[in-house]
Formats: C-alpha cells, structure tokens, sequence
C-alpha cells in the first residue's frame, strides 16, 4: 500500500481535475503544483503550493525548468523502505512525494495542425513531464502515477478503499501505462521529425498504436484479436450499425475501401478473402452493383461491398438479396439505413471522402520482424503505354485496357482480369502459375453465362511463356495490356500478332504478393 500524504500535479488536459483535486484535498493531501494548472486549481479555490516555493529555486528559461530538481526527483525516487534513503532525503530536507499527476504538453494535437511551425513544435516538447513520469514510474512501489484523466477514478475508489492508500496492483497497472504513454510520446516526436524531413524509412523504426476495439476474434475462432490505430490517425472504421467486427471483416473493409477509393466515382467492388470478386463503375451505383455482382455471384455471397458514392434504398435493397457481412460507402441516405436497420448483423460503414481517408504506407509483419513499403498508389496515363503488336488499338480499346489495368492490381498474383470497358467479367488470382490464372478467369467468367469474346485482358506482371497468349486468345479475347519485361518478351509478342490480339506494355508492375 501506498499512503498518499502529498502529491504533485501538472497537466496541460485539465479535464477532471478540479474534482480530483477536491477529492485528494478533503483526505488532508498536499498539492504542489506548476504554471498554469496551480493558476486553475487556485481559481477554484484549492490551496496548492507553487512549484518553485517547493524547491525555493524559480521556474526558469520561459519555463522550461521547473520540475527538473533533486527535491522533486528525489521525493519520486526515495525507496522510503531503505534506510540509506530514508536518511538523506531527511538530511536534504527532501520530502516523500507519494502522487504525481502528469500528462504532457500537446505535441500530437500541435503538430498535427496545418501549417504548424517548426519553433511551435519544438516549444510543445515536454521535457519535466517525462522525467516526472519515468521517476515515478520507476519506484512504482512508493510512489502512483497517473497520466490519464480517466484514471482519477481508479485512484480515487482505491484510497476510498484502502483508508487513503493506493493498492499494489493499482499503482502496477499505471505504471505500466505511465511507460506506454512516454513511449507513445517520443514515438510521436521521432515520427514527426523523420516525416519533416522527408525520411519514410529510418535507421530506426518507431512506432506507436492505440487500441480502438477489441475484435470478434482473429483469423479463426480460438485467435484472439484486437484493432489498433496509429499516432496520427483517426480510424473512419467505425460502424453504424452490425455485429461486432472480426479480424477477417477488418481485412476485407479495409481491401473495399482502398479498391473502392482509387477507382472513379460510382465504383463498386465486391470483396471475398481480400480478392475482388467484382469491379465496376457506372453511371450510378446501382448498375455498377449489378456489373459487379455478374461476375462471381456465388462468390458474393457473404462478401464485402465497397461503393465509391451512395447507397440509396433501392441499391440496399438489392444488396440485401443475398447474404453480406457489411458494407463501407461515402454515404447511406436515410432510406437505406433503415432498410439495412431490419438486418441489423450486417456492418455499415459510412467514410465520406474516401482520399482522405488513404494511407501512404503498407506495414506487413513477418515471423522476426516487420516489412514497410510504400502503398502501391502508382498509376499510368494513355501516354505511358508502348502498343507493341501490329494490330492497333482504338480509342475504345485504349479504355478499355485501362480499366482492365487500374483493376488487376488489387487482385492477388498471379493476377489476371478479364473484363469490358468499365466491369470484370472474369478473375483468376493467386495461382502459382500465370497460365492458370488466365484459364481460371476465363472459367469462372463461361461458369456464370459471361462472354470474353472481345474482352480486355490485364496481367499484374509479364507473361513468362507464350502459352498465357495462347490461352486468352482461345477464349477469344480482343487485347492485352500487361507490363512486360520478360526474357521472352519478343515470343509473346509474336504470339499475340500470330492471333491477331492488340498487345499493350505498361512498364510497370503491379505485383501483390
């Protein structure tokens, strides 16, 4: 137990802390305090003693010394339980200080205003309030921390408890989030410092996450999950409505979203295990659902939707006719919530502006460590392509191979997408060999009545061998756009010249692993 008889209080969020401060002043416990919270405390009548009448020594450098002093650092520090400590700090007339109330100055909220100045960041670093926390938390068996508002409670019911003393497992437990909350801190001023100047990939990676909700469950039933956010930035995945969210609904929203926000307006896709199983755009989203939906309509079933504009009743309704886990869109007019209200399992996730809800980085774990690349938000212009067959493309064509590109990038490799010039017709994603995706897609397309006769065809990387050419000629596609690149490029070109297909080399890869 940990009686506490004086504490010292200095926080830039006051919020709750004139109730606190009440509470630990009718149990006879001294306050000491600095700047602006003693001026608070004082306004609303609670006696605190001024930090630098405290130590006799005065708040210096516009106030960036104040704390740093043995008399406060050692009043932490004291083990009052050894001897050796208990004398000096006698003989250096150092009190016991047995509470310290911190949380830093706001550089999180500073920096992530626009336009903030360099000088502006730099005089939101806190320094005392740091130290304050890691004594303290260092010699948490003498002496409570406590960094977070939503604590004073915890606090307080525990001295109501214990005749004005904080318990042991109380005064763990804020420690441990005392060094998450310094950690999170510095976190935070080396991230912004590296992103100032420009640096995405450091010597030293530090990063910081709060957790926003505790999942479902992870990948299968008996995993154990939990969704955190970033510094920096706030989640837009925050349901309307649905069943709590599982670590596969989070994989696949997020999949929906970022297909959903980097194709043209009225885009819907259609998400199943992190591949689309649809993709279309249309004049209004409802006829791009429907496109999407034709292409794997068995797949559909208990996927994803992502829609890049608005759901209206009718759309719900129409969603509504087979099984889905949810859907994430710019809007929900009022008549397909309440649609959606009468199934009340299925998860609403409303973002109204897609862009700038993109992140610029993908981080990937792996068995000893983590893997950091940029975000695969490169794109083309007709301009960049190299027609490379001697029969030529139209305007049309042109088009439409251009869908066919901006799609086959969110499709697991080896990718391949058949499609017209604004909707999938066939997928065939993640096979071990680029053949296979080719005849897969093709199947899938004959399997629900679809035509790929004339079709566009997209390949994420090169063909290695002409027989990829010869299977999308077989089910009478019109054209190919596809990187190129390979040792054998001039084969697959001839191939496609020898069955007359339009060839296509974009220069890039878009390779998802």
């Amino acid at each position: 137990m940990i009686k506490i008889t004086r504490a010292l209080i200095s926080v830039s969020d006051k919020t709750g802390l004139i109730g606190f401060a009440k509470y630990l002043e009718s149990k006879g416990v001294e306050i000491i305090s600095t700047g602006g919270t003693l001026k608070t405390l004082s306004e609303n009548g609670i006696k605190a003693i001024a930090i630098d009448d405290y130590t006799g020594f005065p708040e210096i450098l516009d106030g960036r010394v104040k704390t740093l002093h043995p008399k406060v650092h050692g009043g932490l520090l004291g083990v009052i339980s050894k001897p050796e400590h208990k004398q000096k700090m006698e003989e250096l007339k150092i009190p016991k200080i047995d509470l310290v109330v911190v949380n830093l100055y706001p550089f999180v909220q500073t920096v992530s205003k626009p336009g903030v100045h360099l000088d502006e960041a730099i005089e939101n670093i806190d320094i005392g309030g740091p130290s304050m926390i890691r004594s303290a938390s260092k010699n948490y068996r003498h002496t409570v921390v406590v960094t977070d508002p939503n604590d004073y409670k915890t606090v307080e019911e525990s001295m109501k408890v214990n005749d004005g003393s904080v318990d042991a497992d109380t005064s763990f437990l804020l420690m441990r989030k005392a060094f998450s909350h310094t950690a999170m801190y510095d976190t935070a001023i080396s991230s912004w410092f590296n992103k100032l100047a420009g640096e995405k990939f450091p010597d030293i990676l530090n990063l910081s996450f709060t957790k926003k909700q505790k999942l479902r469950y992870g990948e299968n039933p008996h995993q154990g999950a939990a969704f955190y956010e970033p510094l920096f930035t706030k989640s837009e995945f925050s349901p309307l409505q649905g069943k709590e969210l599982s670590f596969n609904n989070m994989l696949d929203f997020d999949a929906a979203f970022h297909i959903s926000a980097l194709l043209p307006d009225n885009t819907v896709c259609i998400i199943k295990h992190l591949n689309p199983c649809g993709i279309a755009y249309a004049d209004d989203t409802l006829e791009a659902f429907r496109l999407a939906k034709r292409t794997d309509p068995i797949s559909a079933f208990g996927g994803i939707i992502g829609i890049k504009g608005t759901v209206t009743g009718e759309l719900a309704v129409l969603i509504g006719e087979t099984f889905v886990e949810g859907v994430i869109a710019q809007k929900f007019e009022p008549a397909a919530l309440e649609y959606f209200s009468k199934k009340p399992n299925v998860r609403l996730i409303e973002i109204q502006n897609f862009q700038e809800a993109l992140d610029e980085m993908d981080l990937r774990p792996i068995h000893h460590g983590i893997l950091l690349q940029d975000r695969d938000y490169a794109t083309i212009t007709e301009k960049d392509l190299k027609i490379v067959s001697k029969k030529q493309p139209t305007e049309e064509d042109i088009r439409g191979l251009m869908f066919a590109w901006s799609t086959v990038k969110f499709i697991k490799s080896n990718a391949i997408v058949y499609t017209e010039e604004n909707a999938t017709l066939g997928i065939g994603a993640g096979q071990m060999s680029r053949v296979d995706s080719v005849q897969l897609g093709a199947t899938k397309a004959l399997n629900v009545g679809l035509s790929v006769v004339g079709s566009y065809v997209a390949s994420d990387a090169f063909f290695p061998f002409r027989d990829g050419i010869d299977a999308i000629a077989k089910v009478g596609a019109k054209a190919i756009i596809q990187p190129g690149g390979s040792i054998r490029d001039e084969e697959v070109i001839k191939a496609a010249d020898e069955h007359g297909l339009i060839m296509v080399f974009t220069g890039m890869r878009h390779f998802r692993h």
